[in-house]
């Protein structure tokens, strides 16, 4: 059999395979945090900030200012300079 013949095959049967699993649901960010109706996000003067939900206005911005000090440091930020710039509830 034609070398050629068999990789043609297989290759059009992993994509018959793969094109199969790319109709599956993927699971969405707020569907972990369905139950928290807060959200706040704060963000250093450089780098990168930290988005947070919670069941309180309160938790979410000390969660988010957490993540802020966190990720600020990893992208080049100063951790010191975060600031929560937005922090509501959707009830």
């Amino acid at each position: 059999m034609n070398t050629t013949l068999i990789t043609t095959c297989l290759l059009a049967l992993c994509l018959a395979l793969t094109a199969g699993c790319s109709s599956k649901p993927k699971a969405k960010y707020l569907a972990a945090n369905a139950g928290s109706n807060c959200h706040a996000k704060a963000v250093p003067t450089a780098g990168e900030g930290g988005l947070a939900w919670g069941p309180t206005l309160q938790i979410a911005r000390q969660k988010s200012m957490n993540n802020c000090i966190r990720y600020a440091g990893r992208s080049g930020g100063l951790p010191r300079t975060c600031k929560v710039v937005l922090a509501e509830c959707k009830r």
